[in-house]
């Protein structure tokens, strides 16, 4: 895996997600009550902390939780909720460690299906299902991993041109499209919870 992604919008956090399979995962687990690219700066922003070039899932696994979430906390802190986010990480790197030898791109190497890579994600700490599904579309778009019928279990977000999600960002362009559909899903959702009333 070494690509190049758009998805903090900042060079050296990109270029992480883009060869470290580990980075992409905890990216994607951050990527909930921040912006997108507060989310996947973080991976860049813990290496550097960690005085390291990558991420590594054994190091982390094995750290101290209170360490690890003054490192998250420091300012400025990794996350909104920088405590809670990092025992998450650690939670996932524990997983991988336990389940692929601290090998993160082994959740999806040799995959025979969408549906089982879909499995697979929806198994790790702090995945949930559209979470799941987003970083499946994210691996099949821009990563080239397509296992068959990988579109179809990654739902809408597999969806070529959706601009649905961070699996549809290259570029500051897309990213406003994918703001402004968040938005506008936000928008009524909040309107459907009004006339519900």
């Amino acid at each position: 895996m070494d690509v190049t992604l758009h998805l903090a919008q900042d060079p050296a956090a990109d270029e992480l997600l883009g060869r470290s399979p580990l980075a992409a995962l905890v990216g994607m687990l951050l990527d909930q009550q921040v912006p997108m690219e507060w989310a996947f700066a973080g991976p860049r922003t813990i290496a550097d902390r960690l005085g390291a070039d990558d991420l590594d899932a054994h190091e982390i696994a094995a750290r101290d939780p209170e360490e690890f979430a003054a490192l998250l906390s420091e300012k400025p802190a990794v996350h909104r909720y920088p405590g809670s986010m990092a025992k998450r990480i650690q939670q996932l790197c524990q997983y991988l460690v336990e389940h692929y030898d601290g090998d993160a791109a082994a959740v999806w190497t040799g995959v025979g299906t969408g549906r089982e890579l879909l499995a697979r994600l929806v198994e790790l700490p702090g995945f949930g299902k559209q979470k799941a599904q987003i970083f499946l579309a994210l691996l099949g778009k821009q990563l080239g991993v397509r296992p068959t019928g990988w579109r179809d279990a990654a739902g809408a977000y597999g969806e070529a041109k959706a601009f649905r999600s961070v699996a549809d960002i290259t570029g500051p362009e897309s990213l406003a499209k994918v703001r402004a559909h968040k938005q506008e899903m936000k928008a009524a959702a909040k309107a459907a919870k009004a006339s519900a009333k």
